[in-house]
């Protein structure tokens, strides 16, 4: 294969462009997610709300900048001849168990993680639980980098985790409680974007390092490795300059600087109207579940999440979520990228690892597009339901290439069809990670971020990422068994069978809370469990607190008002 060729009939990288280019046609600045601002002021999109979506959204390159660097990492000759990944004493089930040890061990920690922020998230803070958090992923990295042999690799690799797995829990959880409702999916958007940012960055590390160093220099793999350490670098710096939640502080009591520090946020004055109804909104549903519930553990707080109905479904909610986005296998082509590449006819270690890349780039593009002219715009359904349309029939499509055209043959001379088809699959590839960024990507963290009151937030979601975590680590551990015993083309069947069962549950049961406060969201699940999913948007209509106070006071002065509703 020529150094211009780097798919078996696709010279050049021409096709890939063009896919990317299809991915922002008919899209247009009107198109943007400020179509959507109602009853806002212009001061509260502002530098101050920007930067802080900023330092938490890149919390998502946490768990990118891992995913995306051991995928290219266990490619690399000088990682695989480092831990023995190909020892030929050791039987393939071994090598299988061996691989997905080290790329699943994150995945272990995250779990632990994930319950460590549950529990100290409403304790120190937001902004505190961020820096905690950034100095155990440190810690966890630098013990990657300076190993020698697979325990310390495991070791450094559950730190990390430690530390990653927490991410999930702070970034959304803040990000949800200082947007303004109309750019509430942007910014949480901002994170998971941000998880492909982390993914195409280290993509393109572990390409450049695979075509300038040499296979026998560890510095192969550890210097996109330290990546990582580069970005909690500028987190741990922005820190600094950003301000904690106002709704955590007015939950802990601390009203006065609550309001100063939502002044400060929205850039408006503490007599406007907006900030007296957002105010309003927070302290109404916090005074309300004081005089419900109070002095609660953590036990009694988990009771009470499946002592109602509306808790229960929302439960159900995050659950379901979680396991049909993490068993759809986007996270598999993620952590495995150069090997699915190598599954549909992708040969040589430059030419996987550029065509990974590429697939970084796209998934990257995508969520940027999701984020800024989707998410907010279109509502999240329509998101969803298009993004696992599209992963749907690329992941369909690939397994029936796989049924149909035998790869496990080099030596095998393809016809011209047979080629056109494997460019077909690459290109299935991308566009599957076009949909999950649409799709489940954006909306697993979204939404978790949005269903649940202040009182269960931080718990609820501590709850649902070790879920997350947990069914990553099984899916990134069961897939090179599953590609053994099932074969990859069963194994890529199974993922497009999950994606199906996603797509009606999630029409059935997901309730649309795009443009709504995070009070109003609650009035919702009030309603039968079975109108929630399909019409709880049309019964609870949205009006803002901010609308409503001012329509009061016109009241009084004997004009009118027009209220609109979101």
């Amino acid at each position: 294969m020529s150094g211009q060729t780097y798919i078996e009939g696709w010279p050049g990288v021409e096709p890939v462009l063009f896919l990317l280019s299809l991915s922002t046609l008919s899209l247009s600045p009107p198109a943007m997610f400020w179509i959507s601002m109602k009853n806002e002021p212009k001061q509260v999109l502002n530098r101050t709300l920007w930067f802080a979506i900023f330092v938490f959204g890149l919390l998502g390159t946490s768990r990118g900048l891992d995913e995306g660097n051991i995928s290219g990492t266990v490619a690399q000759p000088s990682f695989i001849s480092k831990f023995k990944l190909h020892d030929p004493s050791l039987s393939k089930d071994a090598q299988a168990n061996l691989l997905s040890n080290i790329t699943s061990m994150v995945q272990i920690g995250s779990v632990a993680g994930a319950l460590i922020a549950m529990l100290i998230v409403d304790r120190i803070g937001r902004l505190w639980a961020l820096r905690e958090m950034l100095v155990i992923w440190i810690v966890g990295v630098i013990v990657q980098i300076t190993s020698n042999n697979v325990g310390q690799l495991y070791a450094g690799r559950f730190v990390a985790g430690m530390g990653i797995g927490q991410s999930v829990v702070i970034g959304p959880t803040y990000l949800a409680e200082i947007a303004p409702p109309h750019v509430r999916g942007l910014a949480t958007c901002v994170f998971s974007g941000s998880v492909y940012l982390g993914v195409m960055l280290s993509y393109f590390a572990n390409y450049g390092t695979t075509l300038h160093i040499s296979n026998t220099s560890r510095n192969q793999w550890v210097i996109p490795t330290t990546l990582q350490i580069i970005f909690s670098g500028i987190m741990l710096i922005g820190s600094i300059f950003v301000h904690e939640s106002p709704r955590w502080l007015m939950k802990i009591g601390k009203e006065e600087e609550a309001v100063e520090t939502l002044c400060k946020i929205r850039k408006l004055p503490a007599d406007d109207l907006y900030v007296q109804g957002e105010i309003l909104m927070v302290r109404e549903q916090i005074e309300r579940e004081k005089q419900a519930m109070t002095g609660a553990s953590y036990w009694s707080l988990f009771k009470e999440l499946l002592a109602t109905p509306a808790n229960r479904y929302r439960l159900f909610l995050g659950l379901m979520i979680q396991i049909l986005g993490q068993w759809s296998g986007a996270n598999a082509i993620t952590i495995y990228a150069p090997s699915f590449f190598q599954m549909i006819g992708v040969s040589g270690q430059q030419q996987k690892m550029f065509a990974t890349a590429i697939l970084g780039v796209v998934k990257f593009a995508a969520s940027i597009i999701c984020a800024v002219f989707l998410i907010d715009t279109i509502g999240r359904r329509r998101s969803l339901y298009s993004g696992i349309t599209l992963q749907f029939i690329s992941i369909l499509y690939v397994a029936i290439y796989l049924a149909v055209v035998p790869n496990n043959d080099p030596s095998r001379i393809k016809s011209a069809a047979e080629r056109h088809a494997g460019v077909g699959a690459i290109a299935f590839i991308y566009l599957s990670g076009v949909g999950w960024a649409l799709g489940w990507n954006s909306i697993q963290y979204l939404i978790n971020a949005e269903i649940y009151t202040v009182r269960h937030r931080s718990l609820a979601s501590g709850l649902i990422m070790t879920v997350h975590f947990a069914n990553q680590y099984g899916n990134s551990k069961a897939l090179p068994s599953m590609r053994l015993g099932m074969t990859d083309t069963g194994a890529m069947f199974f993922f497009s069978g999950i994606i199906l069962v996603g797509l009606v549950w999630s029409w059935f049961f997901l309730p649309e809370v795009s443009g709504r406060s995070l009070e109003s969201i609650d009035e919702m699940f009030s309603l039968p469990w079975y109108l929630i999913g399909r019409r709880g948007h049309q019964m609870v209509p949205e009006t803002s607190a901010a609308v409503q106070i001012a329509a009061d006071e016109d009241e009084k002065k004997g004009g009118v008002v027009h209220v609109e509703n979101c």
